[in-house]
């Protein structure tokens, strides 16, 4: 007997991962792409609902009718708590609670490697480790993975965590050799996610399996993972460029994520203030180093 296709809505499909996943998952399920900018032009299978994550009415309308959710959707880098708190919380929360008000049971939740960004890169993490986040953004991937704890246990939602390094084509750097995930490792997680029967509440490493890992995956593994990419293949080229960076960046899992700081003190002189706020805009590289 034929079975439907699924229908999965992404929230923040108009991101790099959402990018890289309707690639990749195009033709297996039939995609509701959601995001606060348009996306256009759409493929065959793909559908557009527009949704502020700041209004649960929107995500309500976005959700309705969907087989589960892939919740990417938030601000993806550290930043002011006013614009993390908005979109990481209480955004995640409204994705949580529109999903179960229109009855999908299967929510696949993007957190985050900087939920645990604190651990010392000589140190092999697993997914039971508590929680160490290095930032703002850090803090709300937690509150997220916390969250999905709760919609599991209270509602018996059927929720997968995936603790995401880095989605690209290849790593960019020394750091992401050992967080990379290559685009289609990331469509195999997240088709485990849709599709595994026994998911309850889930922790696993969004990563390839890369040689200088610093995650043990065994849960993902346990699932059914069999990533196909290994960032040692980029290794000799990343590491001829490299050069030396912040060494407690260095010392830690989380990179720059561990000192950056966007926030000026609003109690310090004017002219100190203006020093900070000039730091924070030659800080974009550091920013796009640690993204994700």
């Amino acid at each position: 007997m034929k079975t439907s296709m699924k229908t999965i809505l992404i929230t923040g499909a108009a991101g790099g991962i959402g990018s890289h996943l309707r690639r990749e998952l195009a033709g297996k399920y039939r995609l509701r792409l959601s995001d606060r900018r348009t996306i256009k032009p759409l493929a065959t299978g793909e559908s557009f609902v527009r949704a502020e994550l700041t209004k649960l009415g929107e995500l309500l309308r976005a959700a309705r009718g969907v087989d589960a959710v892939l919740h990417l959707g938030g601000y993806s880098v550290e930043g002011r708590w006013e614009d993390i708190h908005p979109a990481n919380l209480v955004g995640c929360y409204n994705a949580f609670e529109a999903a179960r008000l229109c009855g999908v049971k299967r929510f696949l939740f993007a957190s985050s490697n900087h939920a645990v960004g604190f651990y010392r890169r000589d140190q092999v993490i697993d997914h039971r480790v508590p929680l160490r986040p290095d930032s703002r953004y850090g803090v709300a991937k937690a509150f997220g993975e916390a969250l999905g704890s709760l919609y599991a246990d209270k509602y018996g939602m059927q929720v997968f965590c995936m603790r995401i390094g880095n989605v690209n084509p290849a790593p960019l750097d020394k750091r992401r050799l050992s967080i990379w995930m290559s685009p289609r490792d990331m469509a195999q997680l997240v088709t485990i996610g849709i599709e595994h029967p026994d998911i309850r509440f889930e922790v696993v490493y969004g990563v390839s399996g890369n040689t200088r890992s610093w995650y043990d995956n065994a849960n993902a593994l346990r699932l059914g993972y069999r990533p196909q990419d290994d960032s040692e293949a980029f290794a000799a080229e990343v590491l001829a460029r490299e050069r030396p960076g912040n060494p407690r960046a260095e010392t830690y899992q989380g990179g720059s994520f561990v000192h950056a700081e966007s926030i000026p003190n609003p109690s310090a002189p004017v002219r100190a203030r203006r020093r900070a706020t000039t730091k924070g805009r030659t800080g974009k590289k550091a920013k796009r180093e640690a993204k994700k």
